[in-house]
């Protein structure tokens, strides 16, 4: 007996096999179930269309996002087109008569440089003084300091006025 091994009886066998064999089991049957995280979920929402009253930040809608970034970019525009001046192309007529009037205006400006002097202009021939002369609110104002009490005139009456001019022959 001494090289004899030891005999299990056949039922503890097949109670050994038994649970193996019902682990086996189970673990097919468990394969079988699917993941709660792997089933089909319903598809995601699709997004809402973008539309002219879709609001994009701050409140603001896209179209008044749209209206002020083009104010803005316009604005731009037009300050680097009056910094740089910018030209607009034009037809050759509009050139040649813009040239004909810029020449028109230099030729007026060369003019008036040689007209004379506003008080040269008024001056009366033949008066020694030009400040003898009373202008209108200065006789009326010699009047009504020599009478308390303005004279009315009449349609028909004539007043002598002090200032007279000479007579040329």
């Amino acid at each position: 007996m001494v090289g004899e091994q030891p005999m299990c009886p056949p039922q503890l066998l097949l109670r050994g096999w038994g649970p193996v064999l019902l682990s086996q089991c189970l673990s097919s049957v468990f394969s079988q179930i699917p993941d709660p995280e792997l089933l089909p979920t319903d598809p995601p929402k699709k997004p809402d269309p973008i539309t002219s009253e879709t609001v994009v930040f701050w409140g603001l809608r896209l179209w008044q996002v749209i209206g002020i970034f083009s104010m803005f970019a316009l604005a731009v525009v037009i300050t680097l087109c009056c910094i740089f001046k910018c030209r607009i192309p034009r037809t050759k007529k509009e050139i040649e008569a813009r040239h004909a009037q810029r020449q028109a205006a230099k030729k007026y400006a060369n003019t008036l440089e040689t007209v004379p002097p506003l008080n040269e202009l008024t001056e009366i021939p033949g008066l020694p003084d030009a400040s003898a002369v009373q202008t209108v609110s200065e006789q009326v104002q010699a009047q009504s300091a020599n009478s308390s009490h303005p004279s009315v005139l009449s349609v028909g009456e004539e007043q002598p006025s002090s200032l007279s001019l000479p007579e040329t022959e």
